[in-house]
């Protein structure tokens, strides 16, 4: 089954303190939380296909986007499905900003290409719903993360796009969710 827009993402939990090691041992990992907007993207599926940005609630932005866009076109392979957050980084002040991402996702066509030359946009991912065409879903986890960080590596991808950091390491998880 190919995967099409809308696609119903699977939505973390906010926790105040960590499961212990019990769990780890289940196979849990933790990942970094960003302050970003929830993004699933998919690639052209076939010749005239176009690369779409879905958000959490299932709306289509990829018109305010063009940057991503135009990266997703040049360096991502076609069939694919990425699960990730949205985040934009502020040039002058050197950090992401909540902000600018806010101004960037009102943007229309017409002003996104300003806003993309002030403030770029990057996809941070964490999941990979799909690969090369095949759906992915009902892999288990480690797998899927195996085949995204082997997408990475493959295709050799920087900037506009980044993994998520992610650690099965128990005090490694209370350092960021203290941080």
């Amino acid at each position: 089954m190919v995967l099409r827009p809308p696609v119903e993402p699977m939505l973390a939990q906010a926790a105040e303190a960590l499961p212990g090691l019990a769990v780890l041992r289940a196979g849990v990992a933790y990942e970094q939380k960003l302050d970003g907007h929830r993004t699933i993207l998919f690639t052209q599926a076939g010749p005239g296909g176009r690369v779409l940005l879905q958000t959490r609630r299932g709306s289509l932005v990829q018109d305010r986007w063009p940057d991503l866009v135009a990266a997703a076109e040049a360096q991502l392979p076609g069939g694919l499905v990425l699960d990730g957050e949205l985040v934009v980084w502020d040039t002058e002040a050197g950090r992401l900003s909540f902000e600018a991402l806010q101004r960037r996702a009102a943007a229309r066509a017409r002003g996104a290409a300003r806003l993309a030359a002030r403030w770029p946009a990057y996809f941070v991912a964490f999941d990979v719903l799909q690969l090369d065409g095949e759906e992915l879903l009902q892999r288990p986890y480690a797998e899927r993360r195996a085949r995204l960080e082997g997408l990475f590596a493959e295709h050799g991808l920087t900037a506009p796009w980044t993994l998520v950091p992610m650690t099965t390491d128990l005090a490694k998880a209370q350092e960021w969710l203290q941080t």
